[in-house]
Order: C-alpha cells, then sequence, then structure tokens
C-alpha cells in the first residue's frame, strides 16, 4: 500500500529577495508573547541549571549576508552557545563577524496574521543561516493546510549531511537533539513544557519557578523540622506524665502498705 505522505527536497538561493525584513513590525497577540516568554524561561532555567554559557533571548535580529545585510530573520527565542562578543551589548547577530554563530536553537511561535510564512518562510531562513535546530509552535493551530498541518509542534533539524529536515510534526511529546530533552503541548495545546524523559516526570522550571520551588522546599523542611521537635517535645511530655503517674501509683501503693500494717490485728 502506498504511503500518503511524501518528502519534498529541494535547493534556494540563501539570499532571497522577499526575505528582505520590513522596518514595520506586525504586534504580536497577547498568547504569542505568553508562549514566547514562557520557553525563553525554561530554556533560561535550563542554562541557569547546566552552567553552560549561553545567552538565552527574544527577537534577535540575525543576519547573515555581508552583502545583503538587510536579509534576515527575528526569532521568537534563541539559545546562543557561545555568547557572542559584547556580553549583553549586542542588539543584532550578523554571521560574518568574527566570534558570532548562529543560535544552537531558534524558537518559531505561529502568529494568525502571519501563519502561512511562520510554515514556510521560517524554516527556509533559519536553513539557510545554518541553525541546527528549529521549533515552529502553533498554539492556535492557525497554519495553513497546504503542507500537511496545522501542527502544534514541527521540530527541524540539520542533518550531518548539511540538509535542513522537518523531523517531527505533532502535539508531542518530541525530541530535541540539541537539549537532549523532550517538549511537550500542556493546557489543550495553549501552552508547553519541556522535560528531561519522554514520560515527563522531570519537568524543567524557569528561574522564577525554581526560586519558589526552593522556597516552598525550605518551607517545608522547616516545618517538618518543627512538626519533628513537636513530636520530640510530645513524646518527653507523654514520659514525664507516665512517670509522674506511676510515681504516685507507688506512692498510693506504700500508702496503702503502711496503712494495712499499722492497723491492729
Amino acid at each position: 500500500m502506498q504511503s500518503k505522505r511524501v518528502t519534498l527536497l529541494y535547493e534556494m538561493d540563501r539570499e532571497r529577495d522577499d526575505w528582505v525584513l520590513k522596518e514595520d513590525q506586525v504586534p504580536e497577540s497577547r498568547r504569542h508573547d505568553l508562549v514566547s516568554d514562557r520557553i525563553k524561561g525554561l530554556l533560561a532555567g535550563f542554562a541557569a541549571r547546566s552552567g553552560r554559557s549561553m545567552k538565552i533571548g527574544r527577537n534577535l535580529a540575525l543576519r547573515w549576508s555581508k552583502k545583503r545585510p538587510q536579509i534576515g530573520v527575528d526569532p521568537d527565542v534563541y539559545v546562543l552557545e557561545p555568547p557572542p562578543p559584547g556580553g549583553d551589548e549586542f542588539e543584532s547577530l550578523k554571521l560574518w563577524k568574527p566570534g558570532c554563530f548562529p543560535p544552537i536553537l531558534a524558537v518559531e511561535v505561529v502568529s494568525k496574521s502571519r501563519a502561512d510564512k511562520d510554515y514556510a518562510a521560517s524554516p527556509e531562513k533559519y536553513a539557510a543561516c545554518g541553525v541546527p535546530e528549529l521549533w515552529v509552535l502553533d498554539p492556535k493551530m492557525c497554519g495553513p493546510k497546504a503542507r500537511g498541518g496545522p501542527f502544534r509542534i514541527q521540530v527541524w533539524r540539520r542533518g550531518k549531511d548539511g540538509d535542513f529536515r522537518r523531523v517531527y510534526a505533532g502535539e508531542g511529546p518530541a525530541f530535541s537533539e540539541v537539549l537532549r530533552a523532550w517538549l511537550f503541548t500542556v493546557d489543550e495545546g495553549r501552552s508547553f513544557r519541556i522535560a528531561d524523559d519522554q514520560a515527563g516526570t522531570s519537568w524543567w522550571m524557569t528561574p522564577e519557578e525554581a526560586e519558589r520551588a526552593a522556597k516552598e522546599a525550605e518551607r517545608a523542611e522547616k516545618e517538618a523540622e518543627r512538626a519533628a521537635k513537636e513530636a520530640e517535645r510530645a513524646a518527653k511530655e507523654a514520659e514525664r506524665a507516665a512517670k509522674e503517674a506511676a510515681l504516685r501509683r507507688v506512692a498510693e501503693l506504700e500508702a496503702r502498705l503502711a496503712e494495712l500494717s499499722s492497723a491492729p490485728r
């Protein structure tokens, strides 16, 4: 039986005229911002835990053609490893400059106003600029059906031969080779989470979530310590009360014995 799906491969120019960026930016929706900030936070938490020298950010001006610097792409979220020269002072990443490398991971969150471009042009641009892995996230499922979609999660990856292929399209979980982690849809597809394992038992946290979890763990530890001390105090109190009761009983028995001994025979 013939498969219903086919694989389409094609070559393209790395400096296409329709990739020239316009000065006016289309406002992003609240859902777009929430998802982008969520992914950025999870990646920032990962960078902090791992101790790796990374730069996590949003809306980077990424350019790869020195001859035509107006051609580029602005990833919603990016991971740079190593960070570019100049620390946090850079506003754009020009790949022809020394010490500047493509993001190891780029994330595009699909907007209803430009869904066709997010599905078609984004993978082509990231293929052109050398990004190893791209996530295209469509929380509202507003992408076109023309390319088999819409898909909540797409993962594109560069192979050893240099080809840039879509290796996953669906609801998740989807494996990230760059992060060695799994991407999940949550809240009925409205948001996303990342875990170390495919079963989703070891969730990643944002720095804020990690701080809250640490404070909660500290509070729980102090509460457990307080409860242990209270239990110890109660045990000692019970032991003291038992000793006092035993002494009273001995005294009562001794008094009764003395009374019996002094009684006339």
